[in-house]
């Protein structure tokens, strides 16, 4: 069982700090709960993302990336890598606008990145129309060089976080045990890069104010420069620009956690059966991203970016095939409105063109906010 084994490592070791905690609890080989096997998403899971509740979010994504592919150009070649593809949904959307709507020729591939064994099935029995285009890696590194486009959908608020308190300065929080299971305690902060990032993010320094720090993002973001000869990294996630995060009024972070769809605040519970999250702080990936070579050119809510991409084209033409399709909309009103809001896109690119925008933020680009 995880959680007798995380305590053992603890008794055995010393406390840890919340952020190893969180990588045991998601990520240990076999039993983690991103690495057990058990399906996580959809009705079965633990929650939904916005591939599943309808494939045309792959289909305007599509319209994004035939836009990347002009922009950069035929020679070359155009490769698209999804790191944390989860089912294959997503993949499944793209792929299929793409062969069957924008009719690219040879010269691109999808790459999925997948380190889970039996995850990676359940995605190639979900792809298997789609045998020849699809290649699977375990990590970014497999991929070699390449032009293309990143993308990910809910990735970075699975990076495990360090978590941090204000008491008379800062501490981080480490997790221990007692005879009764868990327990936290404050101790020093565990790297130096954490003062910086309180300081450049200008964390209240109130008394019990905690939040957390995803430092992972950036070494992700070097990873993908490393391998992105030029190109683009698309990101889908919830979160928000570091004002917004560190606001004084959201003294508690925002951490939680999804158990068969229902979210609760206690990681000590449930070990490796359910997800931990937290937000993503966008104005740190645009930061980081600058620092590796990569430049952001957009930022603005899901739903927007959605709209400005003509998912409203899109739904008109499948209600003239069929009115039937009429059925479908609530499902993807989803995907303009609730996760609309709080998803948010970010588009940064690696290369020496003159970039004068992209569809997706012809509605809206709020860079200016970050």
């Amino acid at each position: 069982m995880l959680e007798d084994a995380i305590k053992r490592m603890i008794r055995r070791d010393g406390a840890v700090t919340f952020e190893r905690f969180m990588e045991m609890a998601l990520y240990m080989p076999e039993h983690g709960y991103y690495m057990s096997g058990r399906q996580v998403i959809g009705p079965e899971g633990d929650f939904y993302t916005s591939p599943h509740l309808h494939p045309v979010f792959g289909w305007v994504l599509a319209v994004q990336l035939d836009e990347m592919r002009s922009l950069l150009g035929e020679p070359g070649g155009f490769t698209i890598v999804e790191v944390g593809a989860g089912r294959g949904f997503l993949s499944d959307g793209i792929i299929s606008y793409i062969r069957r709507e924008l009719g690219w020729g040879d010269g691109w591939h999808y790459v999925i990145v997948e380190r889970n064994p039996g995850v990676r099935r359940v995605q190639e029995e979900t792809l298997s129309e789609h045998e020849g285009i699809v290649e699977w890696v375990s990590s970014l590194g497999e991929t070699g060089r390449f032009r293309g486009c990143v993308v990910s959908n809910e990735l970075l608020d699975s990076f495990p976080v360090h978590v941090i308190q204000m008491d008379d300065v800062f501490c981080e929080v480490y997790v221990d045990v007692t005879d009764d299971g868990f327990r936290e305690r404050l101790g020093d902060l565990s790297t130096p890069e954490l003062v910086d990032y309180i300081d450049r993010y200008r964390i209240p320094r109130t008394a019990g104010y905690r939040t957390e720090v995803n430092l992972r993002i950036r070494g992700f973001l070097e990873e993908v420069s490393r391998i992105l000869a030029e190109g683009f990294v698309m990101t889908i996630d919830y979160g928000y620009p570091f004002w917004e995060y560190y606001a004084e009024e959201r003294s508690r972070g925002t951490l939680l956690c999804y158990h068969r769809h229902a979210c609760n605040e206690d990681p000590y519970q449930n070990v490796g059966q359910q997800d931990i999250t937290a937000h993503v702080n966008f104005s740190a990936l645009r930061d980081w991203g600058e620092e590796t070579g990569l430049k952001t050119v957009g930022y603005c809510s899901q739903g927007t970016f959605l709209v400005s991409l003509g998912i409203d084209r899109i739904l008109s033409g499948l209600l003239d095939a069929d009115p039937g399709f009429q059925s479908e909309i609530p499902k993807i009103k989803g995907l303009l409105l609730g996760m609309g809001d709080t998803h948010k896109v970010m588009i940064q690119y690696k290369g020496d063109r003159a970039l004068r925008g992209l569809r997706g933020f012809e509605l809206r680009n709020r860079l200016n906010l970050l």
